[in-house]
C-alpha cells in the first residue's frame, strides 16, 4: 500500500508541474500581451488547484504513515540530518504554503475587476506557488534529499 501511495504521489507531481507551468505561462502571456482573461486561463488555474489538492491529500497520507510527523516531536535530534529535516519539516511546510497561495490566488483572480488584474494576480500567486513547489521537490540533483524522477512499483 505504501509503495502505491508513493508512486501516486510521484505521478501527481508531474500533473501539478504541468498545470502549474501552464498557468504561469498563461498568466505571463496574458499580462504581457494585455489579452482578455479566457476560459482557458480559468481552466488551467482550476486544474492546477485541483491537482494541488489531490497531491496534498496523498502527501498527508505519506506524511503521517511514514512517521515524519512523529519526528517533529524530537526535531532537535533530526535537524542535523538533511533528509530527515527536509521531509519532516521543510517539504511539508513549503508545499503547504504553496497550496495556500494557490487557493488564495484562485480567489484573488476571481475577485479582480479587470482582465489585466486577473492576469497580474494569477502571475503573482501562482508564480510564487510554482517557485515554492519547484524548490521543495527532492530532485535527483539534490544530493542529501534526492529521490528518483519517476518512481515505479
Amino acid at each position: 500500500m505504501q509503495t502505491t501511495v508513493l508512486v501516486l504521489h510521484n505521478i501527481l507531481r508531474w500533473a501539478v508541474l504541468l498545470f502549474g507551468l501552464m498557468t504561469v505561462l498563461n498568466a505571463f502571456t496574458g499580462f504581457v500581451k494585455k489579452r482578455i482573461f479566457t476560459a482557458s486561463d480559468n481552466k488551467s488555474n482550476l486544474l492546477f488547484m485541483i491537482f494541488c489538492d489531490i497531491q496534498l491529500l496523498v502527501g498527508l497520507v505519506l506524511y503521517f504513515s511514514n512517521g515524519w510527523f512523529d519526528k517533529l516531536k524530537n526535531f532537535a535530534q533530526y535537524k542535523s540530518i538533511p533528509a530527515e529535516r527536509f521531509f519532516a519539516m521543510e517539504h511539508m511546510s513549503m508545499m503547504l504554503l504553496a497550496w495556500i497561495l494557490v487557493h488564495v490566488g484562485r480567489v484573488a483572480v476571481k475577485k479582480a475587476d479587470t482582465d489585466a488584474g486577473k492576469h497580474k494576480r494569477m502571475l503573482l500567486f501562482f508564480g510564487l506557488a510554482f517557485v515554492l513547489i519547484l524548490a521543495s521537490i527532492p530532485w535527483p540533483f539534490r544530493e542529501a534529499i534526492q529521490r528518483p524522477l519517476f518512481r515505479w512499483f
